[in-house]
Order: C-alpha cells, then sequence, then structure tokens
C-alpha cells in the first residue's frame, strides 16, 4: 500500500483516493481496509485490464482534476502541490506530467536520452514512444472529455494510444522536477509479458490516422513512424515465417492500408503472442 501512503503524505490535501481492483488475487480488499474512509473509497470489478480499471474510477471520481498512480509506483509529497502551482501560473493548460525516478529491481536506473520528457505540443515526441508516465500526469477532465478515456481493446500500449490523442489536440506543461517514482523490472509488468509492442503503437497510429483530426504536418510524422516501426516488424515477423503478417507490415510501409479492420488486427496480434 505504498501508492496508497503516498497519495495520503501530499502537501495538498484536497484529494479523493479510489482503489480500483481489477479482480486481483493478492487480497488487495484487506490490504485497503485499514485506510478505509469517506475520501479512500475501494471498487472491485472482474478482471477486465488496466484500462477499464483506469476508466471505471474516472466513472466514479469526483473532482474536476484526474490523477492516475499504478499499484507499485509512488508519489513525492510535493507532487500534487506542484503540478497545481505550475497550472496556476499558466492557466491555458490543463494536464501537466512530471519527471520521475526509475527503480529496476530495486537499482536505480538513469532513463535513456530517447526517454527524455518534453513539454508544449509534443506530439512529434509522443510518435516515438510513450514518453509520459501515467502516474505522472495531473489532468483535466474538461480534456479528457475532449480526447475519450483509455481505448479498452488495447493489452498493452493503452496510455500510449491515448496520448496521442490526447498531445495532438492539446498542449502538456512538464515539470522537470522528479516527483515520481515508478518501480519496474518485476515478471508480471504488463510491458514485459507481451511480445511485439510496437505491434500496438502501429494499431494506435492508424487509428489516428482513421480519425481524421490530425494536421498535415501530424500526419507525415505517423506516417513515417508507422514505416519505421512496420519495417522492424516485417523483419521480425520473416525470421519467424510469419509471412502473412510480415506482408501486412509490408504493405503499411507503402502506406497501402491493408483491408483489415481494427478488430482483424487485434485479433491477428493475439494469435501471435507465444511466437
Amino acid at each position: 500500500m505504498a501508492a496508497v501512503a503516498s497519495v495520503k503524505s501530499q502537501t495538498f490535501q484536497d484529494w479523493e483516493i479510489l482503489v480500483v481492483d481489477d479482480g486481483s488475487k493478492d487480497d488487495t480488499k484487506t490490504a485497503i481496509e485499514p485506510f478505509l474512509s469517506d475520501r479512500i473509497r475501494y471498487i472491485s470489478q472482474p478482471n477486465s485490464g488496466v484500462s477499464a480499471a483506469r476508466n471505471r474510477g474516472l466513472s466514479e471520481a469526483r473532482f474536476d482534476w484526474i490523477a492516475f498512480l499504478d499499484s507499485d509506483d509512488t508519489w513525492k509529497p510535493l507532487k500534487l502541490q506542484a503540478q497545481l502551482e505550475a497550472l496556476e501560473n499558466q492557466p491555458n493548460y490543463k494536464a501537466i506530467h512530471t519527471d520521475e525516478i526509475w527503480i529496476r529491481n530495486g537499482i536505480r536506473v538513469n532513463p535513456k536520452h530517447k526517454h527524455r520528457k518534453y513539454g508544449g505540443w509534443i506530439f512529434h515526441h509522443s510518435v516515438r514512444l510513450c514518453l509520459i508516465s501515467p502516474s505522472s500526469i495531473l489532468i483535466s477532465r474538461q480534456l479528457l472529455d475532449q480526447c475519450g478515456l483509455f481505448d479498452e481493446t488495447y493489452p498493452v500500449c493503452e496510455d500510449y494510444e491515448l496520448w496521442l490523442r490526447l498531445t495532438a489536440r492539446a498542449p502538456i506543461l512538464f515539470l522537470a522536477e522528479k516527483l515520481v517514482t515508478k518501480h519496474g523490472g518485476h515478471p508480471d509488468q504488463l510491458s514485459r509479458s507481451r511480445w511485439g509492442l510496437d505491434r500496438h503503437r502501429v494499431r494506435a497510429l492508424l487509428k489516428c490516422l482513421r480519425d481524421g483530426l490530425l494536421t498535415p504536418q501530424q500526419e507525415e510524422w505517423v506516417m513515417a513512424e508507422i514505416r519505421l516501426k512496420s519495417r522492424i516488424l516485417e523483419i521480425g515477423y520473416a525470421k519467424r515465417d510469419k509471412r502473412s503478417h510480415a506482408s501486412y507490415y509490408r504493405l503499411l510501409q507503402h502506406c497501402a492500408l491493408p483491408p483489415a479492420t481494427e478488430s482483424d488486427f487485434t485479433q491477428l496480434g493475439e494469435k501471435d503472442q507465444r511466437v
């Protein structure tokens, strides 16, 4: 319950906590019971995935500003206060994220240059990889209403997909302070449990194009990234003698969208998870 404790330790105290138990088997309910109050609520649902859990929390939340905190992450005590003060000074922004500390297998590690965080209109940075940590962002409900919630059909990369929609429409404020500690490296981490994460990122980029909301410049960035990622995926599938899948990504490199729907693509990806 370190995550909950880190929220309770915030210098800004006008918050509520919604603990969404997504069908866990680690007795979360018993662990959270000592913390429960009118400001800390426990919500249980059958296992439906991280996106469904976050969306359930959003549907139950009573405040106009929303923050997420994964169960294996923690906030520094000044996190919310620093973000809200920055937003007060720059009220045109409707979302703000922070830098973070990375812990892998109990050891602090330094992010690579490609993981550098940015502020402002950061869509062109966001197409390459996910640069906003869900545990770091504070976002207005108004902006979420405009962009939509997490897409529950994504088993992974659901945050990447939402941030594409968000950063295509609005600038994001960034605080360079390391106000979040992210713990990773454990074997059950979602990003370690799925093969070929770029399959889902390509799907998200295609969704951006099909939505028809991008500027011409944004479309160019998206198409360039689709070609890059599709080339890598084509090579990977070819090595595994998955010819039809390799052909799919070969088509994408020439911007010839295949006839498959997004649903078909999801099923295709699920069939290959054991490759």
